[in-house]
């Protein structure tokens, strides 16, 4: 992808990194948490997507702060003034008079400020997995040292992902690049010291002053910044909205992104962007446990939620390390898409194991074909046929299409003939293979 040009505000004697993407109707500053790397983030291909998101239906000025990425680093830790200026001096720079303000985590604090002391250059406010108040929401004063330990002894393994985005933490190749990140955007020292600044922060005063259109998303299991952050910032500044999403990931662009900038979007312009249909080839999977409601009877509704909760952490994990993309959970099974019919099987047999560790059996269904991707769902005949196939499939089978089969050659993977079956809706028969390891 092609990376915007980087070009650099002067805010007193620093020097400030930015960006600008798109041309859209008003201009959006993105104000990024603690740390952030402009010409990295174009190398995450997800977050590069959140970026092309918000800069068509704005003018995005991405920028990094004081300290951190691409900007100057100082002699010491930065106040949060001195940022908001930063955030001024970079609005200069592009010649932006008046901008709506997107504050991620700890750059939620500094857009707070900005808000309420510049309400005639703010035209409204986002807020996304932010805090008025570091000890209260994200890390009691006792634990905070131990924390710092932990945080300058793993800096640059990608082991902060724990906190950040848990469900990404076992994601091996993933790991990797946010190691790297990590170790671009800050030393251990700068990191360690970003955090004990972010401690001391307390915006809850001027709560009250804030007098711009405010929306405020939160993640109602954020695994560093606790949902009651946001619901105090919703009941303090007057008039905002408030919308909690589920999931447990901090960071914006891991998760259930589609649906924080479909708020976003719809907050800023008043209507909510309607993709046309996209229609790809892929291969579709569906799974399902396999007696889950005898399963529930046995052992009750909260054990069950827990075993759930387990189960759908395992999928997740497995789709995200063989490049797979969530559509929806569908009861207690997934639907799931792949752009590579190999991987899709890798997956389903990885799935298939892995669960047998919870005492759970799956059963899966896959075939090839085209598909109709739109507001966040699918639809087209591939999706009927692998659903009619995952349905057929034994408790631990892995079932796919003779079409998934056949594009998958000189894979390694083995297949066991089924035969050929009539399914519901079909007018012509499909021949079934059992997949398994070589």
């Amino acid at each position: 992808m092609l990376v915007p040009n980087t070009q650099y505000a002067k805010s007193g004697h620093v020097r400030i990194a930015y960006q600008v993407v798109g041309d859209g109707p008003f201009d959006l500053v993105f104000v990024p948490g603690f740390i952030s790397n402009l010409d990295l983030t174009w190398d995450d291909p997800v977050r590069a997507q959140v970026w092309t998101r918000l800069a068509a239906f704005s003018r995005l000025i991405l920028f990094d702060k004081r300290g951190t990425g691409l900007s100057d680093r100082t002699g010491g830790v930065p106040t949060l003034e001195e940022r908001m200026d930063d955030v001024r001096a970079v609005m200069d720079a592009v010649g932006s008079r008046q901008a709506a303000l997107f504050g991620a985590s700890e750059g939620g604090a500094m857009s707070m400020l900005f808000a309420a002391t510049y309400p005639d250059r703010t035209r409204a406010l986002v807020l996304y997995g932010a805090f008025g108040h570091f000890f209260s929401w994200v890390t009691p004063p006792d634990q905070l040292e131990a924390f710092l330990e932990r945080l300058e002894k793993n800096w640059g393994t990608g082991e902060t992902l724990a906190s950040f985005a848990p469900n990404l933490l076992f994601d091996d190749a993933y790991k990797r690049r946010y190691a790297r990140f990590e170790r671009l955007s800050a030393s251990p020292s700068s990191a360690t010291a970003l955090i004990r600044m972010n401690s001391e922060i307390d915006v809850r005063p001027i709560l009250p002053s804030i007098r711009v259109p405010t929306l405020i998303v939160h993640r109602e299991a954020d695994a560093n910044v606790n949902v009651e952050a946001g619901r105090y910032l919703a009941h303090q500044i007057p008039n905002a909205k408030y919308v909690e999403l589920p999931g447990n990931d901090h960071l914006l662009w891991v998760g259930n992104t589609e649906r924080v900038v479909d708020e976003v979007e719809k907050f800023l312009t008043g209507s909510r962007h309607t993709p046309e249909p996209d229609r790809v080839l892929a291969t579709v999977l569906f799974t399902d446990i396999v007696g889950s409601t005898k399963r529930v009877e046995a052992i009750g509704d909260r054990a069950w939620h827990d075993l759930l909760d387990r189960h759908n952490e395992i999928v997740r994990r497995e789709v995200l390390r063989h490049r797979g993309r969530e559509v929806k959970t569908t009861g207690d099974g997934f639907l799931i898409t792949f752009d590579g019919p190999a991987r899709s099987i890798k997956c389903s047999l990885a799935i298939s194991e892995a669960v047998e560790d919870l005492g759970l059996q799956v059963r899966a269904g896959l075939h090839t074909g085209e598909v109709e991707m739109a507001d966040n769902d699918l639809s087209g005949i591939a999706v009927h046929i692998a659903s009619r196939i995952a349905a057929m499939a034994q408790p631990g089978q892995v079932l796919v299409s003779s079409t998934v089969r056949d594009l998958v050659a000189g894979s390694n993977i083995r297949f066991r003939d089924e035969g050929s079956h009539r399914l519901k809706g079909l007018e012509e028969s499909v021949r079934l293979f059992a997949a398994g390891h070589q």
